[in-house]
């Protein structure tokens, strides 16, 4: 199982560029990258839509969001913000080079969030191999950014 979910976390990883891509092609075609984000939203709330009419048969687990918190709702304004840059980077500094710079606000924020226990996740403390590797992914973005 664990081998499986490994597996899914690289292949959606792997989706992104793709999608980056996609998206910033749409940005030239409509020149507007907000309006391209605004059309991948849409285009992946109908697919989600589809699916959850395909497959889901008891929708009650919907009218449990009005029990969320506010900032609970921020993470589809935070995933606009997210789309939209990506839209507006990639053909400015390359798929490569903007993915490397998306992973390592990832991580680096990521440490935080575990180090802390934010946002309900359980604690991980940041130590010196955590920092090795977050050093090795600015490295390698680096690298990126010369060569």
């Amino acid at each position: 199982m664990k081998f499986f979910l490994i597996l899914l976390a690289i292949v959606s990883g792997a989706a992104l560029p793709i999608q980056a891509a996609l998206n910033a092609k749409m940005g030239k075609v409509i020149e507007d990258p907000v309006y391209a984000a605004l059309i991948s939203f849409v285009v992946g709330s109908l697919g989600l839509m589809a699916y959850v009419i395909a497959v889901k048969t008891d929708l009650t687990a919907i009218s449990r969001t009005l029990d969320a918190h506010w900032s609970v709702w921020t993470a589809g304004i935070l995933g606009a913000f997210y789309v939209t840059c990506v839209i507006i980077l990639a053909p400015k500094l390359g798929v490569a080079l903007t993915f490397g710079l998306v992973v390592t606000g990832q991580l680096g924020i990521s440490l935080i969030i575990d180090h802390y226990g934010f946002l309900g996740i359980p604690a991980h403390a940041i130590n010196w191999p955590r920092i090795a590797g977050i050093s090795l992914i600015i490295a390698g973005v680096t690298l990126i950014r010369k060569f």
